[in-house]
């Protein structure tokens, strides 16, 4: 599956989808971006079930600054809406698989408890 184009506009509702999504961070100015862009690449057509997308932090500094991107790339992983990773510097195909495997093997009712556990407990604070 070829990557997408993220932007502020379809953000939310590619992430809020069920399965597994995967947003890379990028500038077209940052050298280590343009290295990660052909093995985010090969990963997409590795995981046809995986959302991949692309967000051009120049083209969407509003969406970057809210997400609280300080470098570039970042990669950030969500499932069902939920972010499980986030990952900056360069990263290898493997380390993807992984994450991937990792992200599918997960419980997300558990994973929403406790996530409503810790809001709780902060609340409470």
């Amino acid at each position: 599956m070829a990557t997408v184009e993220i932007t502020a506009q379809n953000f939310k509702e590619t992430i809020e989808k069920e399965g597994i999504t995967i947003l890379d961070f990028w500038a077209e100015w940052c050298g280590p971006c343009q290295r990660f862009g052909p093995i985010f690449e090969r990963a997409s057509e590795q995981n046809p079930g995986v959302t991949f997308g692309k967000v051009d932090t120049e083209a969407n500094q509003e969406l970057a600054a809210a997400l609280r991107i300080q470098s570039i790339p970042t990669i950030m992983f969500f499932r069902d809406g939920v972010l499980l990773e986030r990952v900056s510097g360069l990263i290898g195909e493997g380390e993807i698989k992984d994450l991937v495997t990792k992200a599918e093997a997960l419980d997300m009712d558990a994973v929403r408890t406790q996530i409503a556990e810790a809001q709780a407990q902060a609340q409470q604070q």
